[in-house]
């Protein structure tokens, strides 16, 4: 079974991807999910679940500043 810090290091990243909108953190979340995908301990849902975590990931455009849905802390600002 992947380490618990591989786990909570995917999922914090995600978190802060999604309360930022941070893209390194989208790309380094991802890495983490396909990492998770590749270990042979993991269940068939479980890795379809990461699988489909990273592609939404790796696909969904960077929000930009101005972006209503970017909530960083140039909104902000702004």
């Amino acid at each position: 079974m992947p380490s618990p810090e591989l786990w909570a290091g995917a999922l914090s990243l995600l978190l802060i991807h999604d309360e930022s909108g941070c893209p390194h953190s989208a790309l380094n979340a991802a890495r983490l999910l396909d990492r998770l995908c590749d270990s042979p301990d993991v269940d068939d849902d479980t890795r379809a679940l990461c699988e489909r975590a990273s592609s939404r990931l790796t696909s969904s455009p960077a929000p930009q500043r101005g972006d209503p849905q970017f909530r960083g802390p140039a909104r902000l600002a702004g």
